[in-house]
Formats: structure tokens, C-alpha cells, sequence
């Protein structure tokens, strides 16, 4: 029987080397594994980011970046939202309320987009 508990999120990148100074800047965090193809993050939570060259992914990576979020909780948006655009990432979408909380999207050197969210907390 399949474990479900997630290990590694994946993502096929053009440039790991340049993704990974992305990576590093808005975690503030080294990557445990680096080579040309791969590098590897791993994250407070134990799971761990790969980001691996599209150009050599087994098998062939066939789509676009953007169909996918990864999304990770803060405790005020509004505050790491304007830590974040001192890094000089681009926004897709500024801290905006929606139905789930309040959030706010980047996206990283190949269009992956980053969700930061606090929920509505229960009442």
C-alpha cells in the first residue's frame, strides 16, 4: 500500500543553478544536494524541494510551468509580502482576501507559482 505522506515535491526548471539562488533568497536556506541537472531543499516541515533541469528529466517533462502551486502558511501576509518585494520577485497576484484566508502569489525564474496564505481562522 502507497505511504501518503509527501517526500518531495518536484519541479522541472530550466536553470537549477539560477532557480536555486531564488530559492535560497526567499527561504533563506542552503540546499542539502546541488549538482548542474538537480538541486535539493530540504524544507522545515521535512519535505523536500527538487528542482531538476527540465532539459534532462526522465522521462521527457512535457509542460509548462503555472499548473501547479506550491503554498506555504505565514502568519501575517501582509508583512512577508513586503519582505518578499525587497527581494525583487515577481507578484502574480498582491495579499488579497478570498474566500479560504488571505493570500498572495509569486512565481519563481520559470513562472512556478508560490502561494503564501494565512486561513480564516475558526470561530
Amino acid at each position: 500500500m502507497l505511504n501518503p505522506t509527501l517526500g518531495i515535491t518536484l519541479l522541472f526548471v530550466s536553470n537549477p543553478q539560477k532557480s536555486s539562488l531564488f530559492y535560497q533568497e526567499i527561504f533563506d536556506l542552503k540546499p542539502i544536494e546541488e549538482h548542474p541537472t538537480f538541486v535539493m531543499f530540504a524544507l522545515k516541515n521535512g519535505v523536500m524541494l527538487g528542482l531538476w533541469s527540465k532539459y534532462t528529466a526522465e522521462p521527457h517533462v512535457e509542460v509548462e510551468a503555472g499548473g501547479v502551486e506550491i503554498c506555504f502558511p505565514t502568519e501575517n501576509v501582509d508583512d512577508l509580502y513586503l519582505e518578499l518585494g525587497k527581494k525583487h520577485v515577481t507578484v502574480a497576484q498582491k495579499p488579497t482576501n478570498m474566500d479560504f484566508g488571505q493570500t498572495f502569489v509569486i512565481l519563481d525564474p520559470d513562472g512556478h507559482r508560490i502561494r503564501i496564505y494565512k486561513l480564516h481562522e475558526e470561530k
